[in-house]
């Protein structure tokens, strides 16, 4: 069966996994209401908790990656009927009531070990944001704007992705070919940002981000419905509700963060967008003035103009097999972890191509699983990502269940005459994603609930993004970076463009991300909005990002990370902060020191979600961060290194 699950080897094993999951949640929710206040109480929420993960989980991996329509709708209809299950236990007065008990007894929260009692207030905190704490009828309308809020964020993530249509004979005949033809109409499905024919990139952009009324709707629905449901459950603004628990703590300190970023940031994107405005004027003197549909290409241009970095001069050097060695020499000599291949037992994988890799610690041995889906296969999603099939926890007869996690990938299959060859950029992935993994494989929290990368959204990037730096570095690289054919190394020139080259046009493209995430907190603040949400686009565009709005477009009908990261969109940049003073403090000196690799283990991965975040971050930097230090870090980022400079001159 899949991931050695016996029922899964059929599609309708999941209706067997599911019944039996929800069989046991009943009996351990009446474990629950029936057991005195103590740690075992926190015990059997989180066997509760676990016994719903584990087919929730693992259903929602298999609904999107499986190759098999019966399996991925079994999957689906598993993940329906146990997030129903969820929602209906997160309004279980009597099983809440058993958890309040436990907070409320102070003898016993005292005699609770910290992960315990973090713990406890978790499961206590899901409990109130489904409204647990309100009367009958209020209680119900949570419910219900909460069926409501999960239907529009799926109608509405569909609609991001929506071409538009336009007739053809109103672009002009020399452009037509760029776009997918439908009897008279074209079809505009993106923003073709590579394109390097201006007027392709113009259509593109006023074709695509034409507003659509029905998703401008969804939209607004959906910000007033989570305005709703937070205030209903006693908060604010929403993006006060979505900020509980994590390292930013309040929208307050979210807009600190940006505002300042933003104003260390602006003399150095002036400077990028004067550089863009030169290119445009030199390949285009008639048109010159930068727009939005401008900055990605131009950036593009600048960088391949100063630095010329082909990809296919480095795929050579890059094999899977040697990216493998890399990571796991690292892995080696920071934490004594080393990944060995393991065979797979029959309809364990969904592909045949599908790797098992067995995480083994030099003393203590077999940590967990990790799966490596790494190749493209069709129907397969294109982004790369990392998920937890299984959670860590310590189990009722002392043993420790394993986490297990897939790493989802789109390379390219070898050849006859050549192995699987990275682009950079692939690399950089494999590295970022291989960060989570091991956030879930050293994540060994006692209960499931807050292991691995289960722990809050602007804390869960920072090992992956530090992992990036490992990437990037020469000394690193140098371990394992040969070409295929002649085993020659990868000269120490050529990595160092390649990271200089990185910093091109890096201040805007931040400014870029400061904008979004503007934008995000806004949208999640205080309701009702002062302007219609196009307004509120046009007015932010042109304040945080600086590049002018262009009339009848809505990109945030396009903005699909207003669904899983509502109000959060900020952490990708704050975890960036936090990955770059870890590197440039612990390891930069030296890469490969283990004394590092131990103390980032025991302060940062150890804990999963179950300490505080800025705790976890002020154990590793030994000092407690400020936002200032935060923006400096992301800036001093950006600046070029001298002796690249020197040299490339």
């Amino acid at each position: 069966g899949l991931f050695g699950v016996p029922e899964l080897s059929c599609p309708e094993g999941f209706q067997e996994a599911q019944d039996k999951a929800l069989q046991e949640s009943e009996q351990l929710v009446q474990k629950a209401c029936s057991t005195p206040p103590g740690p075992e109480t926190v015990m059997i929420f989180d066997q509760l908790s676990d016994s719903l993960c584990r087919v929730a989980d693992l259903a929602d991996f298999v609904k999107i990656a499986h190759p098999d329509f019966a399996f991925r709708e079994a999957a689906e209809e598993a993940c329906r009927n146990i997030g129903t299950m969820v929602e209906k236990l997160n309004t279980d007065v009597e099983l809440c009531q058993s958890l309040r008990r436990l907070l409320a007894d102070e003898v016993v929260v005292s005699s609770l070990d910290p992960e315990t009692r973090r713990v406890a207030e978790l499961f206590m905190f899901d409990f109130e944001i489904s409204g647990i704490h309100l009367d009958e009828e209020k209680r119900k309308k949570a419910v219900n704007l909460n069926i409501r809020i999960l239907d529009l964020c799926n109608e509405f993530l569909t609609g991001t992705h929506l071409p538009n249509k336009i007739d053809k004979h109103i672009l002009p005949e020399h452009i037509r070919y760029n776009f997918t033809a439908e009897g008279n109409y074209l079809q505009v499905a993106g923003l073709h940002a590579d394109c390097p024919d201006d007027l392709v990139r113009e259509a593109a952009y006023k074709i695509f981000l034409y507003p659509n009324a029905e998703q401008l709707n969804r939209l607004e629905e959906l910000l007033a419905s989570r305005n709703s449901l937070a205030q209903l459950v006693g908060y604010d603004t929403f993006a006060h509700r979505a900020l509980q628990g994590t390292m930013a703590k309040n929208p307050e300190t979210v807009g600190q963060f940006l505002e300042k970023l933003s104003e260390q940031l602006s003399k150095r994107t002036q400077k990028d967008f004067e550089m863009m405005t030169k290119m445009k004027a030199k390949l285009n003197p008639q048109n010159s003035k930068l727009m939005p549909w401008d900055h990605p290409y131009y950036s593009g241009v600048l960088r391949a103009e100063r630095y010329n970095i082909d990809p296919g001069l480095y795929c050579p050097f890059f094999s899977l097999g040697a990216c493998m060695e890399g990571l796991n020499s690292l892995f080696s000599q920071l934490l004594g972890i080393s990944l060995y291949a393991e065979q797979t037992q029959r309809g364990e994988v969904w592909s045949e191509d599908v790797r098992k890799l067995a995480v083994v610690h030099e003393t203590e041995g077999l940590l967990g699983y990790i799966y490596c889906d790494f190749f493209h296969r069709p129907d397969k999603p294109h982004q790369d990502c990392h998920f937890t099939v299984r959670g860590g926890r310590l189990k009722e007869n002392g043993e420790y269940q394993l986490p297990v996690v897939v790493l989802m990938l789109s390379l390219p299959r070898s050849t006859r005459s050549a192995p699987t060859l990275l682009s950079p950029g692939m690399m950089e992935n494999l590295f970022h994603e291989m960060g989570h993994a091991m956030h879930s494989m050293l994540g060994r929290t006692r209960y499931q609930h807050v292991t691995g990368t289960r722990c809050p959204t602007d804390f869960a990037e920072v090992p992956s993004i530090l992992m990036e730096y490992f990437a990037n570095d020469y000394r690193v690289v140098n371990q394992f970076a040969r070409h295929y054919k002649t085993g020659q190394p990868l000269p120490k020139n050529m990595v160092s463009r390649l990271c200089e080259s990185k910093k091109v046009c890096a201040a805007a493209d931040m400014q870029l991300q400061v904008f979004y995430a503007a934008l995000d907190q806004i949208y999640h603040g205080k309701h009702p909005l002062k302007k219609s949400t196009t307004e509120i686009l046009k007015e932010t565009q042109e304040k945080v990002y600086g590049l002018p709005y262009v009339p009848n477009t809505a990109w945030q009908l396009r903005f699909s990370h207003l669904v899983g990261y509502g109000a959060k969109y900020y952490s990708y940049l704050m975890s960036r902060a936090v990955a770059s003073m870890v590197w440039k403090q612990c390891f930069a000196q030296d890469p490969f020191d283990r004394a590092m690799g131990e103390r980032y283990r025991r302060e940062m991965l150890a804990h999963g979600g179950g300490k505080e975040p800025i705790l976890m971050v002020e154990g590793m930097l030994q000092k407690s961060p400020s936002v200032e230090d935060f923006v400096d870090a992301l800036v001093s980022d950006l600046d070029q290194d001298f002796e690249t400079f020197i040299m490339d001159s």
